[in-house]
């Protein structure tokens, strides 16, 4: 049995090199969504957007870099007021997008043509930078690179208020989770 553990072991640690060493196309986003869920005393909701751009370095997965944003005025909820709360409490006409800026890849496990791995940057978002490593998980095709991950974020730590109105019957948790799915493509070639 413990032979049996010992291979494969040996074949996943041999697996992890190859995807990291792979070489990765430089792209910029041709699909993305940026979503959020949120729980509130009126029920919970989500807020997405399609409008996401970005752009990432090539070259060894290790060795990415690059950044993806979102303007905040783009995100809807499926409620006009809520909404317009929303672009209050982000003070939009300040600070009217919200960034991640990725500092550096940390490869790990693979699962048949999908890559675990972690995300290493800073958030900004309500003109606050914050570091973070997200886990993610990347598909690397020859034409594209599919980036998905998600985290909670807190926004209080972003400053962000407004979170209760009328006296604290209505609040918002400042607990909200982050969903983000990319698709990166070398060269302006669009993703089907």
């Amino acid at each position: 049995m413990n032979a049996l553990r010992a291979i494969v072991l040996f074949a996943v640690s041999l697996s992890v090199p190859a995807k990291a060493q792979q070489q990765v196309p430089a792209g910029t986003v041709r699909a993305g969504t940026l979503s959020f869920d949120a729980r509130a005393t009126a029920g919970d909701f989500t807020g997405t957007t399609t409008t996401v751009t970005g752009e990432m370095t090539g070259g060894e997965l290790a060795a990415i870099r690059g950044w993806v944003e979102a303007p905040v005025t783009t995100l809807v909820t499926g409620n006009d007021r809520r909404d317009r709360d929303l672009n209050k409490s982000m003070e939009t006409g300040k600070y009217p997008t919200m960034r991640f800026d990725l500092d550096g890849v940390t490869p790990g496990a693979t699962r048949g043509d999908t890559l675990a791995v972690q995300l290493k940057g800073r958030f900004t978002i309500h003109g606050v930078t914050r570091e973070t490593t997200l886990p993610a998980e990347v598909v690397i095709a020859p034409d594209a690179v599919h980036v998905q991950t998600q985290t909670m974020l807190n926004l209080k730590d972003y400053r962000i208020g407004g979170l209760s109105k009328a006296f604290g019957m209505l609040r918002m948790h400042e607990e909200i989770r982050v969903r983000v799915d990319v698709t990166f493509a070398p060269g302006g070639k669009a993703v089907d």
